[in-house]
Order: C-alpha cells, then sequence, then structure tokens
C-alpha cells in the first residue's frame, strides 16, 4: 500500500520526535509530509508508534492510503526538498 502522511503539532518537543520517529520509517518529502509505500502490517505498527508520541486532544496527523500508485502522477513546483524518484 501507498500512505501519504502529514501532520500538525503543537509542542515543538513532540514534533521534533515525530519527525525522527517519520523518517525511519518513510520519506521525508516536506516540512511535516511524509510519503511511501509500506505493508498493511507495518502501517498498523507506524500508527500505534504516532499514537505514543502525539497529545490527542492537541495534534492532528492525516494520512491518506492507496492500494495502487498506478493512476497517479507527482508533481512540484518550486524546490523540491527531497530527492524522492518516482515517488507520488
Amino acid at each position: 500500500m501507498y500512505v501519504i502522511l502529514v501532520y500538525d503539532i503543537i509542542a515543538q518537543k513532540r514534533g521534533s520526535k515525530l519527525l525522527k520517529y517519520m523518517r525511519r520509517l518513510l520519506n521525508w518529502v516536506q516540512n511535516s509530509v511524509f510519503e511511501g509505500e509500506v505493508t498493511p502490517a507495518n502501517f498498523e505498527i507506524i500508527k500505534a508508534g504516532i499514537k505514543e508520541i502525539i497529545n490527542k486532544e492537541k495534534d492532528s496527523v492525516i494520512y491518506y492510503t492507496f492500494e495502487s500508485m498506478s493512476y497517479s502522477s507527482r508533481g512540484v513546483l518550486g524546490i523540491e526538498k527531497s530527492d524522492t524518484g518516482s515517488f507520488i
């Protein structure tokens, strides 16, 4: 499955912790934006780790999952933050 994940974390400390966690698991595309191919089981592990880091009363994490990337294309206007190759 392919995942696009974005987050808005209120506290700097939690934001830094989540950034470090997510950079190990998905491709960092832009500030607070990640994408990548994962198995459904690994995505459940990712979500569990996120739940341990965030404050559910103050923070927001939104994710989109796709079964296939075959119908999509990816474009960038301006500077590319991260070298993602052929990702969505």
